[in-house]
């Protein structure tokens, strides 16, 4: 099972967004990118609710870990 306190390697998917320079955009393509990440955002939520979730689970039947 992988380490969730471990920290993101800084070169990944979303450190590299927060990096890049937002000038060039227009605001067209500003507001694309708020909704591209808005979904995203609700991805990744829905997936760490099922992950918390398949937890609570094997925690209830297995007991907690610590």
């Amino acid at each position: 099972m992988e380490d969730d306190d471990r920290p993101r390697p800084k070169g990944d998917a979303a450190s590299k967004l927060a990096a890049e320079d937002l000038g060039p955009y227009s605001q067209d393509e500003l507001q694309e990118r708020i909704a591209l990440l808005e979904r995203e955002i609700a991805r990744v939520e829905s997936h760490r609710l099922k992950a918390a979730a398949h937890r609570d689970a094997a925690e209830s039947l297995f007991g907690r870990k610590d």
